[in-house]
């Protein structure tokens, strides 16, 4: 009786602990389960991070040797356009600015060769045309020179023949420009005086005018403006890539955002159904 007893206790107790130790096997194995794969995910968030700040970084702009000899360029252009108007402005802007002759009426009642000839820059010596004139609206007389670089001349004279040495053709050819000055005797004609720096001199034609200085002005101002756009473009092109590197970027940590997001979702579906079948 007492072994009929105990053999049915016996045999039930066994099946109850093989399914109590299946179920501990089944959550230990759940949890290792759910351990790697969160170790998983962590690993391929952060090689996802490193994988986007080496992107950016081997992504981020670096100027180029066309764009650098591009810059050089530029900044040569205006530094040369810089030194040209600094030139122009000694040659001829401020010689137009000192400028205070006027037009006039002027009337020639005399022309003359001096007897005694100019010296040549010490090579020869030349003849010397004189040229008397009388300025119309005042009862003085003056001489006639060609341009204002010629009032500053030693001399008085209204024309000189190059340095030579063959004494006819220089007389032959101061003759011709006599001859022609004389067909212009009382006549008048425009000239331009200065009563207050230059009242014995009138001259003819005007060196320094607007129109010389603005065209004096004009390849400079080129330059500089050519050597300006340069560098500008370049640095515009440089900046526009670092606006498309910046937002590509910000796109690429948006995408990382949501792919962390979802797997942390289904990590959370993960233990919930876990959670169930337990």
């Amino acid at each position: 009786m007492f072994l009929n007893t105990a053999s049915p206790r016996r045999s039930f107790s066994i099946p109850i602990n093989i399914n109590l130790h299946g179920a501990r096997r089944r959550q230990t194995r759940h949890r290792e389960i759910h351990h790697t794969s969160v170790m998983q995910e962590q690993e391929r968030s952060q090689r996802g991070d490193g994988g986007g700040t080496e992107g950016t970084r081997s992504q981020m702009p670096t100027s180029s040797v066309g764009e650098e000899r591009a810059i050089l360029l530029g900044f040569t252009m205006m530094a040369f356009s810089v030194l040209m108007f600094f030139v122009v402005g000694i040659t001829t802007v401020k010689p137009y600015i000192d400028s205070c002759w006027k037009e006039a009426s002027c009337v020639l009642p005399q022309t003359d060769i001096l007897e005694e000839w100019v010296d040549c820059r010490g090579v020869s010596t030349v003849p010397c045309l004189t040229v008397t004139v009388s300025v119309t609206g005042s009862n003085e007389s003056a001489f006639l020179q060609f341009d204002e670089d010629s009032v500053f001349l030693p001399n008085e004279c209204f024309y000189l023949p190059k340095c030579q040495m063959d004494r006819k053709g220089l007389q032959e050819e101061v003759q011709k420009v006599k001859k022609w000055v004389d067909s212009q005797l009382k006549n008048s004609s425009m000239c331009f005086s200065d009563q207050k720096r230059h009242p014995n001199h009138v001259i003819l034609n005007r060196k320094y005018t607007l129109r010389r200085v603005l065209f004096g002005l004009l390849w400079p101002g080129l330059m500089l403006g050519g050597g300006s756009l340069l560098v500008g473009l370049v640095k515009l092109t440089q900046c526009l890539a670092r606006l498309s590197t910046d937002m590509s970027s910000y796109s690429g940590g948006g995408r990382r955002t949501s792919r962390y997001s979802q797997g942390k979702m289904y990590r959370l579906l993960q233990r919930s159904s876990m959670q169930s079948t337990s």
